[in-house]
């Protein structure tokens, strides 16, 4: 099977239509797919849902698509830094599903292990947990949380082999094996597309079996909030 695909817009041809379920890999501007989610921007597919921790930024990773309105829901742990997100909520255009970090993980993660749903501590007696099923477990409340099952995943790493098995660097592992995991397809880019036997089987992050194409490509690497040391005087 063939995974290794010549660019994004190759990689995502035939998958894309209107009104899908995406599930995108990234935290801040770490690790963010961005060459998928460009060439999703150039396909021009509308009604999108994305399951993702955030939008980026006004300018930069799911904000692009948020700029020319092909969101139409986000259900995310954080929306801050972007401005556009924040206006089109606030105005009703854009719908919003909120999760703390870990739940959304975890539903990423059970969707890719096949688990319809699971029962949960967190968010009971919030906004969170209003409307949803709740069960006591050795005399505590627990809320159900559904397990997230995408269309598509976007996701980026580091380096992979040719058929899919891969490695994300540092902090840029954050969502990207569950999400990559929560898709019918899985669409990945990585920096470094290397052979059969070139990594090491322990330092493998995510099996390739999870992964069905895969495009090699350069990233901008964006720093969210630059934060330095004012110059002591002398």
């Amino acid at each position: 099977m063939k995974k290794v695909y010549a660019s994004a817009e190759a990689a995502l041809d035939g998958l894309l239509h209107d009104g899908m379920f995406i599930a995108a890999g990234g935290f801040g501007l770490c690790g963010i797919p961005e060459l998928l989610i460009g060439a999703i921007r150039e396909a021009g597919v509308k009604d999108l849902t994305f399951a993702s921790n955030n939008a980026g930024v006004d300018d930069f990773g799911i904000g692009l698509l948020l700029q020319t309105r092909q969101v139409k829901k986000m259900i995310s742990s954080y929306v801050g830094e972007n401005d556009t997100f924040m206006q089109q909520y606030l105005s009703g255009e854009l719908e919003l599903e909120f999760n703390p970090q870990g739940t959304l993980a975890e539903r990423m993660r059970a969707g890719g292990a096949g688990i319809a749903g699971f029962y949960t501590k967190t968010g009971y007696g919030t906004k969170i947990g209003e409307g949803k099923e709740v069960k006591e477990f050795g005399g505590e409340p627990y809320i159900l949380e559904r397990g997230i099952f995408a269309d598509l995943s976007i996701v980026k790493a580091w380096k992979a082999d040719t058929t899919g098995n891969a490695i994300f660097r540092k902090t840029a592992r954050n969502f990207n094996p569950p999400a990559a995991m929560c898709g019918r397809t899985c669409v990945m880019e990585v920096e470094e597309i290397v052979e059969p036997g070139e990594l090491d089987p322990d330092h493998i992050h995510l099996p390739g079996i999870y992964v069905h194409r895969l495009i090699q490509g350069a990233h901008e690497k964006r720093i969210e909030q630059r934060t330095v040391r004012k110059k002591e005087e002398a």
